[in-house]
């Protein structure tokens, strides 16, 4: 088979890693390179444990029986894992030392923010990457949408309906902590589609008053006897937003921290068909030298940008689109509790 040439050298192998937080999807996506890659007769090598793989030579030979019905597992077949050496300068110029002495050509880096920053390293030595976004909380600048958030979103909004079950039987408060350190993307999707009676989130500063307690006595009113907060891990801790209710009001919240089961499981469809486009296209990229580049989706389309530029502002700024929406079922709800109130004035 034809040669394919990258930047004037053969082109022959290529590693592809996944780093940081686990994310659903991941699997599917080293799946979609794979295949991609052996069709074109490229040799894929899995690096596994992330970038600490690459340090140490952790690498495996990938063929179709390696990533033969994975698309449909959560977690990562490589492994994943962060490396403290790799950053330094010494363990990026280890790393590069490997692919150079194994020949691989390029690296296919599957993660967040800190794998493109670890894929940017190996760059400035030599080494051909693209990153693929892949994180449950959605936070990446330069993309629209991660693999996992999808799966990780519907995991906890199961979560929380079946919560709800036993809530309303009981007639309690329920405070339900997500992840989302820096970002309330998670939080706030979950909660829009469960309808929290209040959604905390990192980007927006908390008015305890008016975010949470006022809106619990609203829903009172409103004849509601059951009430779902949901928190985002990094607005604060469940168990202290607990107490502040109780301390507040008359309720005795229960606390429920999901964790790390919003990692795991079976990635959704669209989890799936979007992690193997995205393989797809990243070997496709590297195949019409296209090198550095981070994957990333805008207006439902598949599109590529300069690493450099994909982490010039990493932070993804705060949406308030379903924040709006939020608010404006909120109103929904005041705008009964207005009617409810001119009902009672009138009959006193």
């Amino acid at each position: 088979m034809e040669q394919n040439t990258i930047m004037g050298n053969k082109f022959r192998k290529i590693g592809v890693l996944t780093s940081g937080g686990d994310a659903p999807g991941m699997n599917s996506c080293v799946r979609a390179v794979v295949r991609t890659a052996l069709y074109h007769g490229i040799e894929c090598y899995g690096i596994r444990r992330g970038y600490n793989g690459l340090i140490s030579g952790d690498i495996i030979k990938l063929d179709q029986k390696s990533v033969a019905h994975t698309i449909n597992r959560g977690g990562t077949i490589l492994y994943t894992a962060r490396s403290k050496e790799f950053m330094t300068e010494e363990g990026q110029r280890k790393a590069a030392s490997t692919c150079k002495f194994l020949g691989l050509d390029s690296v296919i880096a599957i993660g967040g923010d800190g794998t493109f920053r670890g894929a940017q390293a190996l760059s400035k030595f030599g080494v051909n990457v693209i990153g693929i976004p892949a994180t449950i909380d959605n936070d990446i600048s330069c993309t629209n949408y991660c693999l996992g958030f999808d799966t990780a979103a519907n995991t906890a909004i199961e979560c929380i309906d079946k919560l709800r079950d036993t809530m309303q039987s009981h007639e309690r408060c329920s405070v339900v902590e997500v992840m989302g350190r820096n970002a309330g993307y998670l939080a706030m999707y979950v909660g829009l589609a469960v309808g929290a009676t209040a959604v905390l989130v990192p980007e927006k500063p908390i008015d305890f008053e008016s975010d949470v307690i006022e809106k619990i006595r609203k829903a009172r009113f409103n004849g509601f006897t059951h009430y779902m907060i949901v928190v985002a891990e990094g607005a604060g801790s469940a168990a202290e937003i607990a107490k502040q209710i109780k301390d507040a009001i008359d309720l005795d919240p229960r606390v429920t921290v999901l964790g790390h089961i919003q990692r795991g499981g079976s990635p959704t469809g669209r989890d799936r068909v979007n992690a193997t486009k995205m393989g797809y296209m990243a070997v496709e990229l590297l195949l019409q030298g296209c090198t550095n580049r981070i994957i990333c989706t805008h207006d439902g389309k598949f599109t590529d940008v300069d690493i450099q530029e994909g982490l010039a502002d990493i932070s993804k700024k705060y949406v308030g689109d379903a924040y709006n929406a939020y608010q404006l079922s909120d109103l929904a709800g005041a705008s009964k509790l207005f009617a409810r109130a001119a009902e009672v004035s009138a009959a006193l």
